[in-house]
């Protein structure tokens, strides 16, 4: 069977993980990136002996990239012709009119989560609703605390249906290396809900669910805490068994050394993981409480890989590449070497 192609538009902080994504499935092929400069992404692209061929999203830059000796296979649409989906990883806004491009060649697409939900067919998450994405043109994935919410949600859902959620979210200001946002000392909270809270409720309407934001002065993860409420009743250990099972939840403690965002960032370093990247959301195993039938948790979300599983997830689904969900993300999962942590006990 001929290897599914992709190509990647945008390599900054998720498109260069997504580049890595694909190249890493045995059964994709990365035709190449597309970014419109030379970036220091795109420079350390060279400096690292140009593993994946280079297309130029603008022609106004060419010059520019020449003068950094960056070499060029050809336009953004040079690569689109030669892919089978495409992987748009631009700035908000920008893939909404490279769709425009996509439409005209015929090609699929899947959008982060930047892009306005009218700019796909499916707003998608692997787990929770990937029948919905089989064979479709144009999917949008999940922003990335809403992708690592849903990972948990959808777990206590499957297990034992849930009612509704509450949400807290604390999240991190800006990626590392971001200066856009300035230089703070300060907590900023957003008016409630948050979109996490309803984005879940349309990849998950069964759910009711609501929830608030608060922008921390941190670059390394989000953390969230969740307060579901059941349909049957479970108990503590029965959901941290549930979450156990999760491929891509990683149960961690306190105790254990895993004292917040920072020790999960650490952690992943010290694995070799590179550029510090860990592909599970992390779940506290003594944050699992119960209030009345609720059950409360805390989640952490290393917004700059949790959604490359997904996105994996997308091009199965919408390639038609495997029917059915479990048989898809545990084939992404293996490729990416998901849950191999779990078999060491």
């Amino acid at each position: 069977m001929a290897k599914v192609k992709v190509g990647v538009a945008g390599y900054g902080v998720i498109g260069q993980r997504l580049a890595d994504g694909v190249a890493l499935q045995g059964d994709m092929e990365l035709v190449g990136v597309a970014d419109v400069a030379p970036t220091l992404s795109v420079r350390a692209l060279r400096e690292k002996g140009m593993p994946y061929a280079f297309y130029a999203a603008s022609a106004d830059k060419l010059a520019e990239l020449e003068k950094c000796h960056i070499p060029v296979s050809g336009s953004l649409e040079d690569m689109v012709r030669k892919v089978d989906v495409m992987l748009d990883a631009t700035n908000a806004g920008i893939g909404a009119k490279n769709k425009e491009l996509y439409q005209r060649l015929g090609k699929k697409a899947i959008f982060q989560g930047g892009e306005k939900n009218n700019v796909a067919d499916v707003f998608f998450h692997g787990y929770a609703n990937y029948e919905q994405g089989l064979g479709k043109q144009f999917l949008k994935l999940t922003s990335c605390n809403t992708t690592g919410l849903i990972r948990a949600v959808d777990c206590l859902d499957r297990a034992v249906g849930a009612e509704k959620v509450a949400i807290t979210i604390i999240r991190r200001v800006a990626d590392p290396g971001d200066y856009h946002r300035g230089l703070t000392n300060a907590l900023q909270i957003d008016k409630a809900p948050s979109h996490q809270a309803l984005d879940l409720m349309t990849i998950m309407p069964h759910v009711e669910a609501t929830g608030i934001l608060v922008h921390t002065p941190v670059t390394h993860g989000h953390i969230i805490t969740i307060v579901l409420t059941p349909k049957k009743d479970i108990s503590v250990e029965e959901a941290i068994a549930a979450f156990a099972k999760h491929p891509r939840i990683r149960l961690v403690s306190i105790d254990e050394g895993f004292q917040g965002n920072a020790s999960l960032f650490r952690y992943a370093r010290d694995l070799g993981n590179p550029r510090g990247d860990m592909y599970e959301i992390a779940l506290w195993k003594d944050s699992v409480v119960k209030s009345g039938r609720d059950i409360m948790f805390a989640i952490n979300i290393p917004q700059e890989s949790v959604t490359i599983p997904e996105t994996m997830d997308g091009i199965r689904a919408c390639m038609e590449m495997q029917r059915d969900r479990i048989e898809a993300t545990n084939t992404t999962n293996k490729y990416l070497g998901i849950g191999k942590w779990k078999d060491l006990g």
